[in-house]
């Protein structure tokens, strides 16, 4: 797939499906395989492996793999697989070729979690990670508000195949310099803090946004797209208003249970079990009760 092709798909929704575990805590990769399925069939283009709605910081490097496998199988070139990576650069490294060698399109670099991070390290980090994959798409996941677009223009005039940024820092206005700062042709720019940002980013200049709401109701996402997309935003807000109830409950508590919200969901629905890892953790009775009637709502429970 070119990377012409690839950023084309980043325009547009980018799933990031959940991680799905069995009775004994492990990941059911049939379950997996079965919620990527959903997605596609339902019209998603991209699929992201081990992002955070994943919760990649929870599992090993084998399971990371392996979630990372289930979805290339059951994706079966239908979509674009971007894989979720990240933690030391060697590490990083090894997954990015994994990734490759896998079937994967594209890695989402996650962004860096070290203490001390400088602008110029920065910059080397990503380089590192992207010239060991010269053949695959990569998208940078910036949640960093220190990351200027000096760096992103370094990053981009030395590392080719950096092709997209999902954008996460909550400040649109700082995202639209930001872009423009980093070359705005340059690079895909993909809002990064799902549906109820999308709007405000989308005024200046995001062409996709994530979602981890898409586990739950594909189409509620895609229809945002097409409203965004199309530049209908009171149809983008009429969907806005809808969904903000969920999205605020996964916020909750410094976005406490953003997965747990998601898995709840998908559990209530019969698609999967609820469990989550610490430090997450599962809902509260008054918190199910709330998102079953969310869900009544939408018609679906």
């Amino acid at each position: 797939m070119t990377f012409e092709e690839q950023r084309r798909r980043l325009s547009g929704v980018v799933a990031i499906p959940v991680t799905p575990f069995d009775a004994e805590g492990a990941v059911d990769g049939q379950t997996y395989a079965k919620l990527v399925d959903r997605l596609i069939t339902s019209g998603i283009e991209v699929v992201t492996p081990n992002g955070n709605t994943g919760e990649f910081y929870a599992l090993d490097a084998a399971e990371a793999r392996h979630c990372l496998e289930v979805t290339v199988e059951a994706t079966a070139g239908r979509a674009s697989v971007l894989a979720g990576i990240g933690h030391d650069v060697a590490s990083a490294r090894r997954a990015a070729a994994h990734a490759r060698d896998a079937g994967a399109d594209m890695i989402m670099i996650h962004q860096p979690v070290h203490p001390y991070i400088s602008g110029d390290g920065w910059v080397d980090y990503h380089a590192s990670i992207a010239a060991a994959v010269p053949e695959l798409g990569v998208v940078l996941y910036v949640r960093n508000p220190a990351i200027a677009g000096e760096q992103l223009r370094a990053l981009g005039a030395v590392a080719p195949n950096v092709i997209g940024v999902k954008y996460a820092v909550p400040d649109p206005v700082r995202f639209g310099s930001v872009a423009r700062d980093a070359g705005f042709d340059r690079f895909v720019w993909v809002a990064g803090l799902a549906e109820l940002s999308a709007p405000g980013y989308f005024a200046v200049g995001a062409t996709g946004f994530t979602s981890g709401l898409v586990n739950v109701d594909p189409a509620i996402s895609l229809e945002m797209f097409h409203a965004l997309s199309t530049g209908d935003y009171p149809a983008a807000m009429a969907v806005w208003e809808r969904i903000r109830p969920f999205e605020e409950l996964r916020a909750a508590n410094g976005n406490a249970n953003n997965v747990s919200v998601v898995k709840d969901a998908l559990g209530q629905l019969g698609l999967c079990r609820p469990d989550v890892r610490p430090p997450s953790r599962l809902l509260t009775g008054p918190e199910r009760e709330q998102l079953f009637g969310l869900l009544s709502s939408w018609g679906l429970s």
